[in-house]
């Protein structure tokens, strides 16, 4: 049964998933806030399709790769989908947050990301620039991409006025893959403008 992690949370990934990890997904998704007249009307899927009175929200997910120095290796944005060394896919661009689970995806193979990168961040920005007082029920969770069963979710209750968020931390301790819930909000409309932010927590 997966965990739910709190934030500042950090487990051990293989214990969590009764084994070694190899592969693994994780998985971001969020919804469009509704407000009083969204209850009402129920004209949802006018907000999730942009159509008259309504925005959709273009939330972008990234995961910028650490070397044991802090110093940035690669990132996958939506810019560049696949990391240089072939360890990481983002499986693309989702520009609403429509539908149930996952909105953004992004692939890891944990066996081959290269031995100098020691940590993965996770990110999720606003390209589109609303706050996320205009964003609910966001999450990430680590997904076993072998048999397709959650390992681990973290749900975010943080609703406020910055147009970023720094979900969470994928990294290497005692040779094996750990996960910290972090959690932190932040400004910027790329994972570029969140770097300040970020490498602290790398």
């Amino acid at each position: 049964m997966a965990i739910n992690l709190q934030k500042g949370q950090k487990i051990s990934l293989n214990k969590e998933a009764g084994g070694t990890l190899t592969q693994v997904k994780l998985g971001l998704g969020w919804d469009v806030a509704q407000g009083p007249q969204e209850k009402k009307g129920g004209f949802l899927g006018k907000l999730f399709g942009g159509g008259s009175g309504g925005e959709s929200i273009d939330l972008d997910a990234s995961c910028i790769m650490f070397d044991g120095n802090k110093q940035p290796v690669d990132a996958i944005w939506f810019s560049q989908l696949n990391s240089k060394d072939g360890s990481i896919v983002h499986t693309g661009d989702n520009r609403t947050g429509d539908g149930d689970g996952d909105d953004e995806v992004i692939r890891v193979n944990l066996a081959k990301v290269p031995a100098n990168v020691v940590s993965l961040v996770f990110t999720v920005n606003s390209f589109t620039g609303q706050t996320f007082e205009t964003v609910e029920n966001a999450f990430c969770r680590i997904v076993n991409a072998d048999n397709d069963t959650e390992v681990a979710r973290y749900n975010l209750s943080a609703q406020g006025g910055h147009t970023a968020m720094i979900m969470a931390k994928v990294y290497r301790h005692n040779d094996e893959w750990k996960m910290h819930a972090i959690g932190e909000p932040a400004s910027g409309r790329t994972f570029h403008d969140l770097m300040p932010a970020i490498t602290p927590h790398a």
